[in-house]
């Protein structure tokens, strides 16, 4: 373990992130440099806790006391063998979990829990620099074949893995560029996209192919991947956005999310986008509907756009600053103030859109609110949100950014085409034990089969598909499943 009173010498720190009104002037990363002395430090105070319930909150099973044992070492490289033997990507993980682990930390009952993620994607930053990072290239390949269908998260980890089994993997993107959610949905500022591009490169240094601008079900006939592979993972991710369904819904300058914030992307990535794709926030009064961290992006982005104004919106209550005492390990609902919240905006809770409201030119304009409760109907006895009376209001809107989640991945074309089964939900149906659809040789994982969840589950997701195809090509598998990782480097070369 790391040193037994390091919790009681030091505290949590973390990187200090450059001051608001610098860092919206570019999209760059926030965070200052951290001294790797003060990354130790921070490992250290990982402490003796006999059941590491940050197992149980990292949906990848990292073994957390074991790399910040190396790390309290300096020994960056083992840090690095126990870090990647349970996660492929380490350096996105490090920048965008929300760290379930850190809220499942047992530091955490009473005092502010254990750095994990920064100390992960220190580790991972580390390894780069040092060369720990090196191509893979399995000893013996198994001349199996296996598309893998989405380049996302769930798409590399699922390609990673079975790259690692000797199998011939081809990812296929529909965009440009490879990367999903990670490269179109993510703003730059929480992760640039040259860190995608080195991994990459990596995983193509391994032999795992990559084919981009080929939409399966259009460019390539869905049931044609069934005759040329041996398997197919489905990792194309949740894309259909929820819609808000009210009066003035069709006017202009109302969007789902990922059509503000793609575009965006797109633009720090040197694309000359048409005029019709190219969504400006500057000037304009902004209103995101939706609290989560896509709504968080799009405030982030519309401060760098420099908007007149930016309300956020959400439908539930406000939650507390600090987590109850009952809620440990478990996932507390409490206050969560991002980057983008620090640079500017104007947060409402517990508020219902009723309608938009245009201009003659058919324009959104304003937006007509009232505020919410969450009260049981006395008839009924069930609980539902009920308008509060007299509290309506009516405020600016120029641009209305719908942030409120997906529903289901996208049916037409390589579904329909493959004929799979979904479930209630619209998801492609597949057990969480096999991730086998109802064609054989069809399997799903992600937000494609789970709905739509965080990068961690993905990357978890498509590693543990990757074993159930191994499997079912092979009879066997070499690829270690979740259950059975958390077992320290020194036991496994033993």
């Amino acid at each position: 373990m790391a040193d037994p009173k390091g919790f009681l010498k030091h505290t949590r720190e973390l990187p200090s992130s450059r001051k608001p009104e610098e860092r919206i002037n570019d999209y760059r990363e926030i965070y200052e440099a951290f001294s790797s002395e003060k990354t130790v430090d921070q490992a250290s105070r990982c402490m003796d806790c006999g059941v590491p319930f940050c197992h149980s909150g990292c949906p990848l099973g990292n073994i957390i006391p074991e790399f910040n044992d190396a790390v309290y070492q300096e020994n960056w490289d083992e840090a690095y063998q126990i870090l990647s033997s349970t996660n492929n990507f380490p350096e996105f993980t490090g920048r965008i979990c929300p760290a379930p682990c850190e809220a499942a930390c047992v530091l955490g009952i009473n005092q502010p829990p254990v750095a994990i993620e920064h100390i992960e994607k220190s580790i991972a930053e580390l390894a780069f620099e040092k060369g720990y990072v090196v191509p893979q290239v399995p000893a013996k390949r198994t001349g199996k074949k296996v598309a893998v269908i989405g380049s996302g998260p769930a798409g590399l980890g699922a390609a990673a893995q079975l790259n690692k089994a000797g199998h011939l993997v081809t990812v296929f993107e529909r965009k440009d560029r490879v990367g999903g959610l990670l490269r179109y949905g993510i703003p730059d500022f929480k992760l640039e996209k040259w860190v995608i591009d080195r991994r990459v490169k990596v995983m193509e240094q391994e032999g795992i192919k990559f084919s981009v601008s080929t939409n399966i079900g259009v460019d390539i006939e869905a049931k044609q991947l069934l005759s040329d592979f041996d398997a197919v993972v489905l990792a194309g991710g949740s894309t259909i956005p929820r819609d808000l369904p009210i009066p003035g819904r069709e006017l202009k300058g109302v969007h789902f999310a990922m059509d503000f914030l793609e575009p965006s992307n797109r633009r720090q990535a040197g694309d000359q986008l048409p005029t019709a794709e190219d969504i400006w926030a500057t000037g304009k009064h902004v209103v995101v509907i939706g609290g989560g961290d896509t709504g968080a992006d799009c405030v982030g982005t519309s401060n760098r756009h420099r908007a007149a104004s930016i309300t956020q919106i959400e439908l539930l209550a406000k939650p507390p600053k600090e987590r109850d005492e009952y809620s440990w390990p478990n996932w507390p609902m409490i206050l969560r103030t991002s980057s983008s919240h620090e640079e500017g905006a104007d947060r409402q809770w517990a508020i219902q859109t009723k309608r938009f409201i245009g201009d003659e030119q058919g324009n959104v304009k304003q937006l007509e609110l009232v505020k919410v409760e969450w009260a049981m109907d006395q008839t009924t006895g069930r609980y539902s949100f009920k308008e509060v009376a007299g509290s309506e209001q009516i405020i600016p809107c120029d641009l209305a950014l719908l942030a409120i989640g997906f529903v289901h991945p996208q049916h037409q074309g390589m579904l329909e085409q493959l004929g799979v089964e979904l479930d209630e939900r619209g998801n492609v149906k597949a057990t969480e034990q096999k991730y086998q659809s109802s064609n054989k040789k069809v399997f799903a994982a992600g937000d494609m089969r789970r709905g739509q969840s965080l990068v961690v589950w993905a990357i978890s997701e498509g590693r543990e598909c990757a074993r159930q195809v191994d499997l079912f090509l092979m009879g066997h598998s070499i690829l270690e499943a979740k259950e059975d990782s958390p077992l320290m480097l020194h036991e496994i070369e033993e």
